[in-house]
């Protein structure tokens, strides 16, 4: 941990200032955003920079990292500040006069900081990680650094996963952080008040043995001669063979943000949001975050009224965006949209559910959430066009229902559907692609019919399947980047072609080739490193940016890489997995059993649809015994707070002084 000198921690504005002008967005670097905090430096014992790897239009509303911004600085004697990506511009003006990769919050230098916490929620912030670590003057390989460097830590979803950074970081935390990052911190004020005893070997121990951090230089990968992994193991005693994920029990405890960040620049979500519950137990096969985040927690109806209130007070939003993986699913939906939308009628403070199942789509709950705010679109993930398609990967709703539901819409004065699909699943045809058009044209013409109106719109959005760790398609193989293309290719001719149809019909698609470099990256193991860090050096940055992206680049570097290891490109992605095979994540520990996630693939093959496990018995995935968890749900019967707090008086700041 950094060595405690002041010096260490002087704000770098002054130098940063000076280069301003010469960016672009230079908003973005000032910081000082309503409802952030700036605690006083010597004041505190245990120091954190959080980072989204992105830019700050993306990285700020980030709910992940304003909860742990808010939860460690609410903790005495603790502080986080926050780093974002800075753009090629301002990189480029940094390394020239010698500015360090700094926090918005007080711009300090992150190198100053005894934790340096990743969020990552796709992969393709791999190469904004290095150039962060680069500009910071922290050693990019974890091996390289001394006790005067921050740890290295890595966050979010594709932390599951860590194989491919294990080289840059020094520790991973799998799960839910808010409880995680509390107990990390007390270690490390703990070995930092004993004088830093074994340098940081001894701290990185001491977080290893818990159990639930994991640090990957503790552990050791064997190879095959054919380049599959023999075994991965402990190179140190004390040190478990699996690390575990965390899982936060009951969320209304933690009502975090209570202070939502409120963004200077413009940035991709202008708006309050509300987590309402956690976790799904849908199973759709393709979604990690549904596998990877149960059991289902519930927030209580009450909990959700307060949040909304405190959160509207300290940010001045006009809208409420109600976030879940599937939010429809609570079991007091109805009520919590009816209730939010009473209450606010007259401030017209608009509500948003970000995504709605076919199923769970009512028009009373739709006519609530657009009552005070503007009626923009409805989108609809049916996420394969075929039923054959929806049966494998457990998206169990057939066209019937996404008819009627539209159907419904129309006739109640919607004029635009938006339609999620995926491309290159697991068993796929390019009939089962063609069927695509064939739904959007049903739609088009219930539309027309229900309306009687020819204004109708549908869009139809494809995104490439990517395979991801600890789902039932963990072992499948991917679609390559031609195959893809080929498909969509037929696809957009199909719906161009159609005279009666097709001008209505918007198609937007990716091409398949950022899905390679993702599922590169997500199903990788410890060699891929040498792949990422050849990119960064070859001037990779903002990799999940159409304009930056190069998929010649990723080739070019892995072609350079990967032959030394015996293994190539499609080795990781279009290669299918055997059960036999030990792969790169097994040894970190989402709750999921193995054996029960090979089963449900073999019921993907088959075609053979799962219920969902709130509402019929257990299947035994895991998860919650394994967890000592337990689903939770309402419904609690209560409902919104009453409206008379609507204008109560002002709530006490909180501690630390915040702009």
């Amino acid at each position: 941990m950094p060595a405690e000198t002041a010096e260490a921690a002087e704000s770098v504005f002054p130098q940063l200032e000076a280069l301003l002008p010469h960016v672009q967005k230079p908003i973005q670097y000032v910081g000082g955003e309503l409802n952030s905090t700036v605690k006083p430096w010597d004041a505190c014992d245990v120091r954190w920079a959080l980072m989204y790897p992105d830019a700050y239009e993306v990285g700020l509303p980030n709910q992940g990292v304003m909860i742990l911004y808010e939860v460690l600085n609410e903790r005495e004697g603790v502080l986080a500040e926050r780093t974002y990506s800075v753009w090629p511009d301002l990189e480029a003006l940094m390394r020239e006069h010698g500015v360090p990769q700094f926090t918005v919050d007080s711009h300090r230098p992150v190198k100053a900081f005894d934790v340096f916490g990743l969020s990552f929620s796709t992969e393709l912030g791999y190469t904004n990680m290095l150039t962060a670590l680069d500009l910071a003057g922290i050693p990019l390989e974890s091996k390289d650094r001394t006790v005067d460097d921050p740890i290295v830590l890595a966050g979010g979803h594709a932390a599951f996963n860590p194989e491919p950074i294990a080289d840059f970081i020094d520790a991973a935390i799998i799960g839910d952080g808010e409880q995680a990052v509390l107990d990390m911190t007390e270690i490390i004020r703990a070995w930092k008040a004993e004088g830093r005893p074994g340098g940081r070997e001894e701290v990185l121990f001491r977080l290893a043995k818990t159990g639930s951090v994991y640090i990957p230089a503790f552990y050791d990968v064997e190879y095959l001669p054919d380049g599959r992994i023999a075994r991965v193991v402990p190179n140190k005693s004390g040190v478990p063979w699996r690390v575990s994920k965390h899982t936060v029990m009951d969320l209304d405890e933690w009502p975090y943000p209570k202070q939502p960040l409120v963004p200077l620049a413009e940035t991709v979500h202008e708006r309050m949001s509300v987590e309402i519950f956690r976790g799904c137990t849908r199973g759709c096969r393709f979604c990690q975050a549904g596998m990877i985040t149960r059991p289902v927690r519930e927030r209580s109806i009450t909990g959700i009224g307060e949040m909304v209130e405190k959160g509207l007070k300290a940010t001045g939003f006009e809208e409420v965006g109600l976030l879940s993986l599937s939010s429809a699913d609570h079991s007091e939906i109805g009520d919590i949209a009816k209730g939010l939308a009473d209450r606010y009628e007259e401030d017209k403070i608009g509500l948003s559910l970000p995504s709605t199942r076919v199923d769970a789509f009512n028009v009373d709950l739709a006519n609530e959430l657009t009552r005070n705010g503007r009626r923009s679109g409805l989108t609809f993930a049916p996420e394969g066009g075929s039923e054959r398609m929806r049966k494998v990967i457990n998206k169990m709703v057939s066209e019937e229902d996404l008819i009627r539901t539209v159907s419904t819409a129309y006739g109640n004065g919607w004029r635009q559907v938006k339609l999620y699909f995926m491309c290159g699943l697991p068993t796929e045809t390019d009939e089962d692609v063609m069927q695509i058009a064939d739904m959007a044209m049903n739609v088009i013409a219930e539309g027309r019919k229900v309306s009687g109106q020819n204004d109708i719109r549908c869009t139809v959005s494809i995104g490439g399947f990517v395979p991801k760790p600890h789902t039932p398609f963990q072992w499948a193989p991917q679609l390559s980047a031609e195959g893809t293309d080929a498909r969509l290719e037929k696809l957009r001719d199909k719906i161009r072609g159609d005279k009666k149809y097709g001008r209505s019909i918007g198609f937007r698609y990716h091409d398949g080739k950022p899905g390679i470099v993702e599922g590169l990256l997500s199903r990788g193991d410890r060699r891929i490193g040498a792949v990422i860090r050849a990119v960064y050096e070859d001037g990779g940055r903002f990799d999940g940016w159409r304009e930056h992206f190069s998929y010649d680049r990723w080739m070019a570097c892995a072609e350079k890489t990967l032959p030394a290891f015996g293994v190539d490109v499609d080795w990781y992605t279009t290669r299918e997995r055997t059960y036999e095979e030990v792969l790169p994540w097994d040894h970190l520990d989402s709750g999921l059993d193995k054996d029960w996630l090979w089963e449900d693939w073999q019921d993907a093959l088959d075609e053979t649809e799962v219920e969902d496990c709130r509402w019929t018995p257990c299947f035994d995935c895991g998860v919650c015994p394994q967890m000592d968890t337990h689903i939770q749900i309402g419904p609690t019967g209560k409902k919104l707070l009453p409206l008379t707090v609507k204008n109560a008086g002002p709530t006490p700041a909180s501690s630390g002084h915040t702009h």
